[in-house]
């Protein structure tokens, strides 16, 4: 969770104390906002936060994909694994 006091800082800011700014994401592993003109612009983390922001996006896509299967079959919208096979031999053109 982003510290509003702590993990928004200028691009200028940054600039010259990127070493410090660096060492505390990797410490709290919080991403900081670089702003410009006062403005947020960019958002900083380290490859560490990074990785696991984008293993929780994947992990939640695949609940999400079990989610709707099984709502599927609930509500019946399924077909038989031989129909599905012959749609995709006609399909793709492939002989059984």
């Amino acid at each position: 969770m982003i510290n509003l006091s702590r993990d928004i800082q200028s691009l200028s800011t940054f600039k010259r104390n990127t070493n410090e700014l660096i060492n505390q994401m990797k410490e709290t592993g919080d991403p900081m906002v670089l702003t410009v003109n006062g403005k947020a612009e960019l958002v900083v983390q380290d490859a560490v936060a990074y990785q696991k922001l984008l293993d929780t996006l994947e992990k939640l896509e695949t609940l999400i994909g079990i989610k709707k299967g099984l709502e599927d079959i609930a509500t019946g919208n399924t077909q038989s694994l031989n129909l599905f096979i012959q749609e995709m031999q006609q399909k793709y053109g492939i002989s059984g």
